[in-house]
């Protein structure tokens, strides 16, 4: 475990309180097969079971009676054919102990308990699951069928458990700063591998060693590629080609369970060329601004429009927008080059907790979702509180099919220059992505170095690699 005893059950006390009555359900994972049984994925925990319990064992259920105040932690104990291949492990019982929980119990029972409260009429709670052996062991215990169980899940504890978890605590901000660090390595390797006739494989490989080596694995599948107009462009056998833009988005996750997330944007060639240097100035700008705004009491969504102002006024003065800039934005039309928001919530997951439904994470009743495109993809845009953790990645992406679409459509023609525009098709796409805390008075990055972004910085260090 990687936290006291004492944050466990505090941890648990506060959903107790927060949900106030019934039978809390967190379910662990279990092992997923990746192609025969005995052949399976890494075993990656659930995000809140090790929240909430700190256990990193397959096959385990803990259970929280917020009536009683009750726990128990239920799980089968490993057996002479899981030693003989896999050594001794922990038993249920020390795990428990571990983390602070009274009682253990068989999976078997877990039926039984279940049972028991849903027949005395008690409200059984449960998160939306995303595995679907979870969802079946759900509709065992519960009776609700997996194409029900989202809609059924508690709200009660959904909203319990974001409120807990996206406020990191100062032991939580020490493993996400590990995660920083491995990420600082992930992407310094990625900027000095970047030449041309190196693969996007090659460099994506070597991260993934990087991540491996140091923590736990990647954050997610890197993303790496000559098309960063492809927001999610996975690496391919291409060889890097002189005079384009590399883009890799890239996170480490630490052997906690801690994540990283960064997006630099490199010249293959070494250096920028005037166009790119224009384009890529200006994300570096609306990158920095963000990190003026960003405080207690702000909202994101406010912060994300400051940047679609900015970015919007310096393409009108580029020749690629025109019109009133704040009408331009009002209209959506910075987003056939913006089409994502500024940024996500950090955490155990490295979109945090998004799993739990995004309009609960990322918005509350002051602030609602929008179905405009690009702002319908703002995951994050509430009022900021000391201890969140957010990313700022603006990006400009120039997306050929986008492009074709709006001009034949005339969406926002009153605000985009397409004769130019269509100039910039080849140019790829550009994202620069830091995580940053949000502090009493302000916010700060994560890590203690610095990933190169700004033009001159990531120059240099290309010339210095040899």
């Amino acid at each position: 475990m990687l936290f006291s005893k004492e944050t466990y059950t505090g941890r648990r006390a506060g959903l107790r309180e927060r949900v106030g009555d019934g039978l809390i359900l967190i379910m662990g994972n279990n092992d997923s097969p990746m192609n025969y049984p005995a052949n399976t994925y890494k075993f990656r925990q659930d995000s809140t079971f090790l929240y909430f319990f700190g256990q990193h064992r397959n096959g385990l259920v803990g259970v929280i009676d917020a009536d009683s105040g009750d726990e128990t932690l239920y799980g089968d104990e490993i057996d002479i054919d899981d030693i003989v291949w896999y050594g001794s492990v922990t038993s249920v019982r020390q795990m428990a102990d571990e983390c602070g929980v009274a009682t253990t119990a068989p999976m078997a029972a877990l039926a039984d308990a279940v049972a028991q409260a849903m027949k005395s009429g008690r409200t059984v709670h449960f998160l939306p699951p995303y595995r679907h052996d979870t969802m079946i062991q759900l509709m065992d215990l519960t009776g609700i069928h997996p194409s029900e169980q989202r809609a059924k899940a508690s709200l009660p504890l959904i909203k319990a458990v974001v409120a807990l978890r996206s406020v990191k605590t100062a032991e939580e901000i020490a493993e996400l700063e590990r995660a920083s660090a491995i990420g600082y390595r992930m992407h310094t390797t990625a900027m000095a591998l970047c030449r041309p006739g190196v693969t996007e494989r090659y460099i994506a490989g070597q991260l993934d060693g990087i991540a491996a080596s140091l923590g736990a694995c990647c954050s997610f599948q890197s993303i790496a590629s000559m098309h960063g107009e492809i927001l999610h462009g996975y690496p391919s056998d291409r060889l890097l080609e002189e005079g384009r833009l590399f883009l890799c988005d890239a996170g480490a996750e630490t052997v906690e369970h801690y994540c990283s997330d960064h997006t630099r944007t490199t010249p293959i060639s070494g250096h920028f060329t005037p166009r790119q240097r224009d384009i890529y100035d200006i994300v570096v700008d609306c990158h920095d601004l963000a990190l003026t705004h960003a405080r207690p009491g702000v909202r994101w969504w406010d912060v994300h429009f400051a940047v679609c102002r900015l970015m919007t006024e310096r393409l009108k003065a580029l020749g690629l927008m025109k019109g009133n800039v704040d009408d331009a934005v009002s209209a959506g039309a910075h987003a056939l080059f913006l089409p994502h928001g500024l940024g996500h919530m950090m955490g155990m997951d490295v979109h945090d907790m998004e799993g739990l439904g995004q309009q609960y994470v990322g918005y509350d009743e002051e602030t609602r979702p929008s179905s405009q495109f690009g702002t319908a993809s703002l995951r994050f845009a509430r009022r900021l509180e000391e201890g969140h953790v957010v990313t700022d990645e603006p990006g400009i992406y120039f997306i050929p099919d986008l492009i074709d679409l709006w001009r034949a459509k005339g969406i926002n023609a009153d605000f985009l220059c397409f004769d130019e525009i269509e100039k910039y098709k080849d140019f790829g796409g550009i994202r620069i992505e830091d995580d940053v805390l949000i502090t009493a008075d302000g916010c700060r990055f994560l890590g203690e170095e610095r990933i190169p972004y700004h033009a001159d910085d990531v120059e240099a260090f290309l010339a210095a690699r040899g």
